[in-house]
């Protein structure tokens, strides 16, 4: 309330030009990192993901949290503060790397909700990123990446709930074809996924073209060699994010909806799946439209902006329904029958199915990244735990020296008056 209240908003933004004014900055933003799960105030996401009920997770980490979190970081870039090239750094490294390791972690999860919560941690590094660049352009993606971000990632969770209604378990290792039996869940989780990858002509697709416009913009616009390598990473690991994020998605899609079904469900009912049919049409409205229907409320929010780039949805679409419509009726006006073979693995016959749980388990086995996977299981890198283990520590240190024997007590009085002794009387 206070940062967006009129008073407040009269007055000049502060530069950040000294130690003091940077560390404000970073303490504020703490705040809004810790709200929106970047990194690395982000252990708390897939946690929540993975064991509170779906409309919560839904409504908080996925939707909520989001809006909060990346909407105060906006205001303090753009009417609180004039960052400088440090601050600026600091979240061009924190949004890549969120990016980058979130969606690391994504791969290798054998949960839904868990993976998809390691998901809703990466999407932020992509609005961190658009906020780094301080420009109209960077700050609309960063808004409408928000927005896009609150609308597939619910539509995911939803899907997600769904299966867990029917199937009684988020576990991949006990899903498998369920496409044939919840055909409405297995589509509007389809779409969001297809979203969320950055694929055309999906919402998502559009807000991270403008992130990644928004980083080139800002490249053209600094002279610091330095800085220029550092935008160069972060947009170089977003795109490779984005590729990994539709890796994940695959297999996911594939373990829950696709292959052997390893039982029989029906649909859920209208009011259950209704929520994700919305969704799932605004995922391609927004991506369609998103001229007509978004920009000129983003250009309200952060300013004129310019996209450099050529994208002509509405033609693309069609282009791409007209492709699909093709091919499909090549398939079937082809004379040639499909071929039906054994899977093959260097040369020899698989015998056992190729589980998608198994998808990028091999990653795993890289040394350097072993380790940090590890480390990652062992809570090395939760901030949250650490700080625990460090209070632990020091309640344990006061129960060792309060141990109920008077002549301790005795010892410990007579040190203090000492000591206050000789401070007062050096």
């Amino acid at each position: 309330v206070y940062l967006t209240s009129n008073v407040f908003l009269d007055q000049k933004p502060l530069l950040i030009n000294n130690g003091l004014t940077l560390l404000t900055f970073i303490l504020v933003a703490i705040g809004s990192f810790a709200k929106a799960g970047c990194m690395p105030l982000h252990t708390w996401i897939p946690e929540v993901s993975e064991h509170a009920p779906i409309p919560v997770v839904a409504y908080l980490p996925a939707s909520l949290d989001k809006l909060l979190g990346i909407y105060l970081l906006i205001r303090l870039v753009k009417d609180t503060f004039i960052l400088n090239t440090t601050a600026q750094v600091i979240l061009l490294i924190l949004g890549a790397l969120t990016v980058i390791c979130a969606v690391m972690m994504a791969l290798i999860q054998h949960n839904i909700k868990r993976l998809l919560g390691y998901h809703a941690v990466s999407q932020v590094g992509y609005m961190v990123l658009g906020i780094a660049a301080c420009t109209p352009l960077g700050l609309a993606a960063a808004l409408f990446h928000m927005v896009n971000n609150t609308i597939y990632k619910t539509c995911l969770f939803l899907g997600a709930g769904n299966v867990e209604q029917r199937a009684h378990t988020s576990d991949l290792h006990k899903l498998g074809g369920l496409a044939r039996y919840m055909p409405v869940t297995f589509a509007v989780t389809l779409i969001a996924s297809l979203s969320i990858s950055g694929i055309p002509p999906f919402n998502g697709f559009v807000s991270k073209w403008m992130v990644y416009q928004g980083l080139l913009d800002f490249f053209n616009s600094v002279h610091s060699a330095g800085l220029r390598v550092v935008i160069v990473l972060s947009l170089g690991m977003a795109l490779i994010g984005s590729g990994l994020t539709l890796a994940s998605f695959l297999k996911l899609l594939s373990g829950v909806f696709l292959g052997n079904s390893r039982s029989e469900t029906k649909e859920v009912g209208f009011l259950l799946y209704a929520p994700g049919v919305v969704l799932a049409v605004l995922c391609i409205v927004l991506g369609v439209f998103f001229k007509p229907l978004a920009l000129r409320y983003l250009e309200a929010g952060a300013g004129n902006i310019t996209l450099s780039g050529v994208w002509m949805p509405v033609a693309s679409t069609n282009l791409i329904i007209a492709g699909l419509i093709l091919g499909y009726l090549m398939f079937k006006l082809s004379s040639k029958k499909m071929r039906v073979s054994s899977s093959y693995v260097g040369g020899e016959i698989l015998k056992d199915e190729l589980k998608a749980e198994d998808f990028y388990a091999t990653i795993r086995e890289v040394p350097l990244i072993r380790r940090v996977y590890e480390a990652a299981e062992k809570k090395y890198f939760d901030i949250y735990e650490q700080l625990r283990r460090v209070i632990l520590s020091f309640t344990r240190l006061l129960r060792y020296l309060h141990n109920g024997v008077l002549p301790t007590y005795l010892v410990w009085c007579l040190l203090g008056i000492m000591i206050l002794f000789y401070l007062l009387y050096k």
